[in-house]
């Protein structure tokens, strides 16, 4: 089952209300997340999200009713909170016209769609459709700050800020406990996002400049990529092989029984997390996907990797 980072809206009269008439949106945000000028309207009731870790958010925000279209990945992660038969476009080639045609009040957009060097949304922009795209976030502060600037392109400024609140507040719970493990105790982890196989050999996974590296080291965890120039590299088996990991975490939802797959991986026998079984899955959309449920990630891996110290922070504290 997936954890979620529940959040309790504030208000109850003003979401009711909010979510039949929509929110007012806030004056004073110019630019979006990547620093592009945007005009917001004064209210929003209809919305497209083209990136999950929005849509996750939005969701959160009580605005599930609001949004009239979304990406692919958004429905296949939370189609069943989602109003039902909504449009869904392709992130990467998305049908213009028909998103035109919707008459959204806003769209968000994300740096994955621009990751060809193309504009795929600039007959929408063109057409005068509020853009506003979120860069893929680099660190939990940036995911943070994406939280705020949603809530306050859709009216929902003091909920966002709780839901950030409350995602640093567990964020700080955690890292205390991280920074007491001892240097010398400290395990080394592979985290990968996909698993070697004989069509592509090669792990990708998160090096430094990656919340999800923050997230390794917060917890008082050594990542095996941390050294790596790249933020997402691929390594061979064989460096990874080398890094003599202590604890392998996997996201791959991809391979049938992942953790089986790796601890049978030929060559892999004296590596020390396959040899101590200290293999684990941690859930997809929680890691993959920058929002406050990173948290539930940062909590499933602390736990896998030092149970132990981690064994009194329950995942009840971040819900």
């Amino acid at each position: 089952m997936k954890k979620r980072l529940a959040v309790v809206l504030m208000g109850c009269i003003l979401s009711i209300s909010a979510a039949a008439y929509g929110a007012e949106t806030e004056a004073d945000i110019s630019t979006d997340r990547s620093g592009n000028p945007i005009s917001l309207p004064d209210r929003v009731e209809s919305i497209i999200s083209m990136a999950p870790s929005t849509t996750r958010v939005l969701i959160d925000l009580g605005l599930s009713d609001h949004i009239v279209a979304c990406d692919t990945y958004s429905y296949e992660s939370y189609g069943p909170e989602l109003p039902e038969d909504i449009p869904r476009f392709d992130m990467m080639a998305p049908d213009q016209e028909q998103i035109i045609e919707l008459g959204a009040d806003i769209l968000f957009t994300t740096g994955m769609s621009a990751s060809q060097g193309m504009d795929v949304f600039e007959a929408v922009r063109e057409a005068g459709v509020c853009t506003a795209d979120i860069p893929s976030s680099a660190s939990l502060e940036d995911i943070e700050e994406d939280i705020r600037f949603i809530g306050a392109c859709v009216g929902r400024r003091e909920e966002a800020e709780a839901i950030a609140d409350e995602m640093q507040k567990n964020i700080d719970e955690l890292s205390e406990i991280g920074s007491g493990i001892p240097e010398e105790e400290k395990k080394c982890v592979l985290f990968e996002l996909y698993t070697p196989s004989a069509d592509n050999p090669m792990i990708y996974t998160a090096g430094n400049g990656t919340y999800i590296n923050e997230m390794l080291e917060l917890i008082g965890a050594e990542n095996v990529a941390a050294g790596q120039e790249d933020q997402w590299p691929a390594l061979s088996e064989e460096a990874a092989i080398a890094a003599d990991p202590d604890v392998i975490l996997t996201a791959d939802m991809y391979t049938p029984d992942v953790i089986d797959e790796i601890l049978n991986m030929s060559g892999w026998e004296d590596v020390k997390a396959v040899k101590n079984a200290e293999v684990y899955q941690i859930d997809s959309d929680a890691v993959n996907q920058p929002n406050q449920h990173v948290v539930d990630a940062m909590i499933e891996m602390a736990r896998a990797i030092y149970p132990d110290e981690y064994e009194a922070f329950s995942v009840d504290e971040a819900s």
